[in-house]
Formats: C-alpha cells, structure tokens, sequence
C-alpha cells in the first residue's frame, strides 16, 4: 500500500509539472503572438499613413475616391474620423475631422437658412445641392455620404438633425421633433406630386376619412409649419404645399 501511495504522489508531482510547463509555454507563445500583432500592426498604420498621406488632396476633394478610402479603412475596421487619441493620427496627417466639421457647419447653416420655409425638413438631395453652392466650386465636391457623416458629428448638440427614410427617399431634419405614420404618408403623397397634397388625394389614394386627412393637413400646417395652404388651387377648392417636398431653384 505505501508504495502504491508513493508511485501516485510522483505521479501527481509529475502531472501538475507538466501543467506548470504548458501554461508557462502558452504564456510565452501568447506574448510573442501579442507582440508580433502589435509589429504587424505599427507596419499597417505606417503603410495606410503614407498612403493617406500621400493622396492627401484627392481623398479631401474627390467624393469617388473619398468613398473609396473610407470603404477601405471599414473593410479593416479603421475609422477614418478616429484615433488613439483626442483629435485622432487621421486627424493630423488628413485633415479630415476638420473638414467633416466644417461641412458640418454648412449644413447647420443651410438647413437654418431654409428653416423658416420648410418648418426644418429637407430633402437629402436639395441638402447636397445648396451645401455645395455654399462651399463654392474650389472647395470640392460633397456627396450624400459626406453629408450623412457629418450629420452624425451634430449629434452631441441636441439640436434634433437626423437622416429620416420616407418611402425610399431620404430626408433630413434639423429640428428635435418626430414624424408620426399620417405626417410620413402626407409627405410621401408630397414627394409623388412634386410638393403639392390635398385632402382628395389621401381620401382617393390611402383611403382615408375626411377628417383624419383634414387633421393630418392642419397640424403640419399649424402646430408642425411643415407645409402651405393654397386656396385658390385650380384642382380642389384648396391644397397644400409641402416645401421640403419641392424643387428650388437658387
């Protein structure tokens, strides 16, 4: 029994060794995978940016190859916007943080200009055309996509902007207020007829009661100053006019 139990204790002795060794092999493999990661990955962030450095100006006034960059940098989970710290490595050698807020700024800008016409609703596409007139042709081209970002940089703010989808087209709002279903529905009756909605129109199409399209109409009117009366409309005896829904020529 006793040399039993010794050839067990060794055993055991000789067991938890082994254990001590592979852990301390894993610890070793686990610190030379983690420094090799990090070597591998100082040699991307100087490769991507001498890269970005390099094509500087392209990326800041080219929209095709800005998006292309930026799909790029997503693709291996980079923001371009960031970095390990305030302000961001991109940020220094693109540029492109101060570029997105001062974009931001135009199109603060615009959608207060238009506020007072609109009730601060505007169509993603009219956005881009006067945030574009506003920055002047040697500033560059901006698109959809930029505008969209620099939306996202707005939000700390409060102030209400965002990107809304209304049946397919993209809208933006630059006041803190939500759009119920019936408002959706007038503008996108809006946005088939080239800004112009009447109570005929959602009683025929959307099949609704007499009063609940009258409701929907006088609270974007009243309460919301998202749309215009006409009473001298040759088609009804009145209509309305929804401005974030028209086409402007400025």
């Amino acid at each position: 029994m006793h040399r039993l139990g010794g050839v067990g204790i060794a055993a055991l002795e000789r067991h938890k060794q082994s254990e001590r060794s592979f852990a301390e092999l894993s610890g070793t493999i686990s610190r030379t995978q983690v420094d090799n990661l990090h070597s591998q990955l100082a040699q991307f962030r100087s490769a991507l940016s001498h890269y970005a450095s390099t094509h500087r100006d392209a990326i800041r006034r080219d929209p095709t190859f800005r998006h292309a960059f930026q799909q790029m940098c997503t693709s291996v989970g980079v923001d371009p916007l960031a970095g390990p710290r305030k302000g961001g490595w991109w940020a220094e050698i693109l540029g492109l943080s101060d570029w997105q807020y001062e974009l931001g700024v135009q199109i603060v800008d615009v959608c207060v200009s238009t506020r007072e016409r609109n009730g601060g609703l505007i169509e993603m596409g009219e956005l881009v055309r006067l945030v574009s007139k506003l920055r002047g042709v040697g500033s560059g081209a901006v698109t959809e996509e930029d505008v969209i970002r620099s939306i996202k940089t707005l939000k700390p703010l409060g102030a209400g902007y965002e990107v809304l989808d209304l049946s397919g087209k993209k809208m933006v709002r630059s006041v803190p207020r939500q759009l119920d279903e019936d408002q959706a529905v007038v503008l996108a009756i809006a946005q088939e007829d080239g800004g112009r909605v009447s109570e005929a129109a959602l009683i025929s199409r959307r099949g609704w009661t007499s009063d609940r399209a009258r409701a929907a109409l006088e609270n974007m009117l009243l309460r919301d100053g998202l749309c215009w009366l006409d009473e001298q409309d040759e088609g009804d005896r009145t209509c309305y006019w929804v401005p974030s829904a028209m086409r402007w020529d400025e």
